[in-house]
């Protein structure tokens, strides 16, 4: 049995990056940055106005003015304003060569071309000008390697010049379930048999993240049906089995990986839950036994498969980020795994369902955290520090 952090780090250690691909801006959303974006273009590239009004010499008040024409976005007026000059403009227009500020309509007055000061407020030089450069410069870095796409950074680098990105890879994943005990989703269950929860909730996990998800069904607890069921995923770059990874009599996922000729990596992992945890290899393939029971497979999957398929996906910072918040009641003394416990944390303050068991989902369906109780650790009251991870 291996500590977390060392199964985590190993596993990343098994595999390398997805080669990048090129992407229009438009199909970049939620994939990882293989390339910094560096700024191709100043923004804004001229002195451009923020308010419609007036653009004029700040050193020419009280007026009044002479308006002589128009700037308007895409339509700079293209002369030089003199003095007691003054140009009709628009937000986002240039700012017409002789002008250092803008006077808002509202404060203007205007009969025909004569414009007048409206109250007796004074024009600041620069006042409601966006000066070139403002924004960003050419040759800037405005995006780093590694980073999430969300719809600001594609509109950041839309405005610095690109028409697409280059991201990371998009990893397949094949999720099989196995257990006789098993019935798909909606299929009638007597009371021998319960509903495959485990890979719906796993494709949910996986719906946001820059990656390719198979449900390949369930597979019988025997050796030849999940022999075949994981041979048949063997080009994707993860398979997931959820149950049959502990070491019971019908416990059949590490035997079938040894006799598809797998190298076990680990197997069970210093947690709980999730203990029973598997990481092998079939060539390129990367294979995670999650434990059977509901609970441990999302905690597995959200310290392990989730932060493997972010890694081979380009993500910078992978692995999930710990927060620190402050205990809304006592907990006990920590053992001599990790564990994690399901919990609802409300601006800053973090609250454990009294109901920690596996396999139930009660708890799961309303949690928004993970309380981490780190080994060993003290018993811990009401008001003291604890660290969590956001599930929501």
């Amino acid at each position: 049995m291996i500590s977390l952090d060392e199964a985590q780090w190993q596993l990343l250690d098994l595999t390398s990056r997805l080669p990048f691909q090129s992407k229009p801006l438009s199909a970049c959303i939620s994939h990882y940055l293989a390339e910094p974006v560096i700024a191709k273009r100043t923004q804004p590239a001229a002195d451009l106005s923020a308010m419609d009004g007036y653009a004029l010499h700040s050193s020419t008040q009280p007026g009044p003015w002479l308006v002589v024409g128009e700037s308007a976005a895409g339509r700079p007026f293209g002369k030089e304003v003199g003095a007691g000059e003054a140009v009709r403009i628009f937000t986002g227009a240039h700012i017409p060569e002789g002008c250092d500020t803008v006077l808002i309509q509202e404060d203007a007055i205007r009969d025909g071309t004569k414009l007048t000061l409206k109250g007796t407020d004074s024009l600041e030089p620069s006042a409601h000008i966006r000066r070139a450069g403002g924004d960003f410069s050419e040759g800037s870095t405005l995006l780093e390697a590694g980073i999430r796409l969300t719809p600001g950074a594609i509109a950041v680098a839309a405005m610095a010049g690109y028409g697409a990105l280059n991201v990371g890879g998009r990893p397949h994943v094949s999720i099989v379930a196995s257990g006789d005990e098993l019935r798909a989703p909606g299929e009638p269950c007597d009371s021998a048999h319960i509903p495959s929860s485990n890979s719906p909730m796993l494709v949910a996990m996986l719906s946001d993240l820059p990656c390719d998800v198979t449900d390949c069904g369930i597979a019988e607890d025997k050796m030849e049906a999940l022999k075949a069921a994981i041979r048949n995923c063997l080009r994707s770059d993860i398979i997931v089995t959820t149950g049959g990874a502990s070491v019971g009599d019908h416990d059949l996922v590490e035997p079938v990986l040894r006799a598809l000729g797998a190298k076990i990596d680990f197997w069970k992992v210093a947690i709980r839950p999730g203990k029973p945890l598997i990481v092998g290899r079939i060539g390129k393939t990367i294979i995670l036994g999650l434990p059977g029971n509901p609970s441990s497979a999302y905690v597995t999957a959200t310290l392990f498969l989730l932060p493997l398929i972010r890694y081979l996906a380009g993500c910078k910072d992978s692995l999930p980020k710990v927060n620190t918040g402050t205990l809304n009641q006592s907990i006990a003394a920590g053992g001599k795994r990790i564990e994690f416990f399901r919990a609802v944390e409300e601006n800053g303050f973090i609250s454990i369902f009294s109901r920690q068991d596996s396999g139930m989902l009660t708890p799961l369906s309303k949690a928004n955290a993970l309380l981490i109780n780190p080994v060993d650790a003290p018993a811990r009251e009401t008001g003291e520090p604890a660290q969590f991870l956001r599930i929501d």
